[in-house]
């Protein structure tokens, strides 16, 4: 009969060893395969704003798309860990304050300068009632390829990885939605760019134990 020690040394006699890089490589390309897939549906189903060179130009774009950004490397950053079995991402996550505070503070300033019988429409502009499910739409090529990148790796707290993958999802694809989103107030963004972050990152949050089980 073989011993305990003689059988752990047998089974860890095959084992190869993992290169430094290949969590995060093997994430990246999950990530930018989505983004692809992602990009292509806005392009095709929702479509470049016809403005986009002059929009880029203004500071309400960058504003946009630099805080959707500054979420989804928060959020990647904590899924590289969270793909490593004995590592956490959740300080990353905690950062996440930041970027919204930082956009609150923006917003108040905002609301601030106008009269308050023009806040309701700043806040719920024009879109208000598509943006957080079209974000939601667009996070699951991304998440599908985030996904794929967690079939090699070796997660152990599962609800929390899927919800930093939908997180990051969403934020990736609320950072290319701004291609098409016209919308420029503050307030608007700090609200329904968010909440359909938020919703990816529940859905995530959900569907992580079941899918990313190994």
């Amino acid at each position: 009969m073989m011993d305990t020690e003689r059988l752990i040394e047998q089974l860890a006699s095959d084992l190869q060893p993992v290169r430094a890089h290949d969590v995060p490589r093997r994430i990246a390309a999950g990530l930018v395969g989505g983004a692809v897939v992602t990009l292509t549906v806005v392009i095709a189903w929702l479509g470049v704003r016809p403005d986009l060179g002059e929009a880029m130009r203004g500071g309400a774009f960058w504003m946009k798309s630099g805080y959707t950004l500054s979420l989804a490397l928060l959020a990647i950053t904590a899924v590289t860990r969270l793909g490593r079995p004995e590592a956490t991402g959740s300080r990353w996550l905690w950062l996440l304050v930041v970027p919204v505070l930082l956009l609150a503070a923006c917003g108040v300033a905002e609301l601030l300068r106008v009269p308050q019988t023009q806040w309701l429409a700043m806040w719920l502009g024009q879109s208000w009632r598509v943006c957080p499910w079209r974000v939601l739409t667009l996070a699951a090529p991304i998440f599908v390829g985030l996904l794929w990148s967690f079939r090699r790796l070796a997660p152990t707290q599962l609800r929390l990885a899927g919800a930093a993958a939908g997180l990051a999802s969403g934020a990736f694809a609320a950072t290319l939605y701004c291609l098409h989103c016209p919308e420029v107030s503050v307030v608007f963004v700090l609200t329904w760019y968010s909440l359909g972050i938020l919703l990816a990152a529940l859905a995530g949050a959900l569907l992580g134990p079941r899918l990313m089980r190994w």
